[in-house]
């Protein structure tokens, strides 16, 4: 677990993939589907739309080794808390239109249009994977788990998500963001669940006035 201090240190990393980040607002909403023989991109894509919530704790390894973990909420269309354990105090919260993040810890905070992020399309109701989205690669690895390897249709060279998912039934693990340097983030989520009812409250900010967080609390 890290310090206040040192999980600082990957702050830029976070707002680098913020916009990856993004995808998971679409990438992380699955549900209970039946299994199936011969999983391709229809029955993932069917997956992802199965569900309106979803809740999970995740891991997250980031590009300069440290590791953090939380609690992931999600809400469609477009909503999607990342609430990290102490001593963090980083959120990541999208509330239908626009991203916030923020640290009082570390003085940081960023508000973004969805729009203005690559990956806004992945926020649409329903989600398909095709069109603006390209299933680049569909495999399997050592362990067993379908990798799906989802780019821009356009811009294939930004970066991409390998989503990864157990199968029989279909079951989201996590996903890896890596972007156009091959830097990468990867998400690992354990006891997830869906069907739950989500506060609306999860889905607003609710940290000190930004101006607090940017002066470190003073007034």
């Amino acid at each position: 677990m890290l310090d206040s201090a040192s999980f600082g240190g990957h702050i830029g990393a976070m707002r680098r993939f913020l916009a990856g980040l993004l995808a998971v607002l679409a990438v992380a909403v699955v549900g209970s589907s039946g299994a199936h023989a011969q999983t391709g991109v229809p029955e993932i894509e069917n997956y992802f739309n199965s569900i309106r919530t979803l809740q999970s704790r995740f891991v997250q390894s980031n590009p300069n080794g440290s590791v953090v973990q939380g609690t992931l909420y999600v809400r469609r269309p477009g909503r999607m808390r990342f609430e990290y354990d102490p001593p963090s105090q980083l959120k990541i919260v999208a509330d239908g239109f626009q991203v916030t993040l923020w640290d009082p810890a570390t003085r940081d905070f960023g508000q973004w249009p969805i729009g203005w992020t690559a990956a806004s399309f992945l926020v649409k109701d329903p989600l398909k994977l095709s069109g603006d989205l390209t299933v680049q690669a569909l495999n399997r690895d050592a362990d067993g788990l379908i990798n799906a390897t989802i780019v821009q249709t356009r811009k294939p060279q930004e970066g991409k998500v390998i989503v990864r998912l157990a199968e029989n039934p279909l079951t989201l693990r996590g996903w890896s963001i890596v972007d156009n340097r091959g830097n990468t983030v990867t998400v690992t989520l354990t006891s997830v669940q869906s069907g739950m009812q989500l506060a609306d409250s999860l889905f607003k900010y609710d940290g000190p006035d930004a101006g607090q967080i940017l002066n470190g609390g003073r007034n």
